[in-house]
């Protein structure tokens, strides 16, 4: 039996295209009272193998993963101490929702992508920083360096107080001259949001996002002060797998939810499209580390750019977080899915595994399964 898996995880890794120890076979596992749902004309079972070992590993204390196919959910099941109600902060897999309030306050304001930081924050005015575009702080091209210098942490529950630390900092690089992920430019973006529309950042989730969506089990404040989950924008959703989903089929549908438009076309656009290029990307990045891929437009407004076509266009776009958490669209399969969890410890495990980088390992599989029906 344990042969078999090993061999399993041979096969799954040689067409995944993710890194030879994204994960690791550790024997059989005993199935989980989970209700799973799957549809008849796709079979899951190596990528239900592949969770389960993770969780057999000893990664994460459970996790809940679904995936819908041209409307349909095609995979649903949970997995150890998560179901799809579970509440659990998303770090970075909230980057794209937290760009998509942005997003909406664009839609429904004077407020521009390309405005400046000073355009919306007068404190900002003969600041280096006050000269950097609302594009610029959401594609992590800002030169506004990732994160509070250490030993602070951005635990502000509102954006008004991070702009008092933010303000004093020098930026790290010129503007639109290098992609530096992070997340503390996200929090300016948000202040110029509240500004813009004269409302604080929760109460704008909540009216343009949550509310129309039904994600009535998510919030960004107040923030979890654990770490991993700071700046408040960057890494604090607090979500689930069936808000998220939610979430997800908006954006699949170009905006619209159900008959109701959210976002426009121009926003999820603007979102999707290249916003690095021509800025340096250092080697090592996600997408080069995570998916063998080297294409420069690696990231749109709070968005990877995982896949590309001959065009540049992005076909398969992401959030992945750092404990584990992955919503994706791949739009040539007709698929978006996420698989939710917290990593138990640290990241990065002794064995090789990595709850971030070995994130598109779940897409990879889904893609395989969906263009192999039975």
């Amino acid at each position: 039996m344990k042969k078999n898996i090993y061999l399993m995880a041979a096969l799954m890794l040689s067409v995944l295209a993710v890194p030879a120890r994204a994960w690791t076979a550790c024997g059989t596992t005993e199935p989980t009272d989970s209700v799973v749902e799957a549809s008849a004309d796709y079979e899951f079972a190596e990528l239900d193998s592949m969770i389960d070992t993770w969780m057999h590993c000893g990664y994460y204390p459970g996790g809940s993963i679904r995936v819908v196919k041209d409307g349909q959910v095609v995979f649903s099941k949970s997995y150890g101490n998560t179901t799809a109600d579970t509440k659990i902060y998303m770090a970075s897999a909230g980057k794209w929702v937290a760009a998509a309030v942005i997003g909406a306050v664009v839609d429904h304001t004077r407020l521009d992508w390309d405005d400046t930081v000073a355009d919306w924050l007068p404190e900002f005015k003969g600041d280096t920083k006050g000269s950097i575009t609302l594009r610029r702080l959401l594609s992590h091209t800002s030169g506004v360096r990732p994160y509070l210098p250490a030993p602070k942490t951005d635990n502000f529950n509102t954006l008004d107080s991070a702009m008092v630390e933010i303000l004093p900092l020098d930026t790290v690089f010129a503007p639109g001259t290098r992609f530096e992920y992070g997340g503390l430019a996200m929090q300016i973006a948000g202040r110029m949001a509240e500004v813009a529309a004269c409302a604080s950042y929760e109460q704008l989730f909540s009216r343009f996002i949550a509310t129309p969506l039904g994600m009535h089990n998510s919030h960004f404040t107040p923030v979890n002060t654990a770490g991993g989950h700071a700046p408040m924008l960057g890494g604090g959703l607090c979500t689930t797998l069936n808000d998220y989903m939610r979430f997800l089929e908006m954006i699949f549908n170009g905006g619209m939810f159900r008959g109701q438009r959210i976002l426009s076309t121009a926003t999820i656009t603007e979102m999707q499209a290249d916003q690095v290029s021509p800025a340096r990307v250092a080697p090592g990045e996600y997408v080069e580390r995570a998916l063998h891929r080297t294409h420069a437009g690696i990231y749109g407004l709070g968005e990877w750019r995982e896949l590309i076509d001959a065009n540049g266009e992005a076909y398969q776009i992401s959030s992945p977080g750092w404990a584990g958490t992955y919503p994706w669209i791949n739009k040539h399969d007709g698929v978006y899915g996420m698989f939710i969890a917290h990593v138990c410890g640290a990241m990065n495990k002794q064995d090789g595994f990595s709850s971030f980088y070995g994130s598109p390992a779940i897409s990879a599989a889904v893609s395989k399964v969906v263009n192999r029906t039975k």
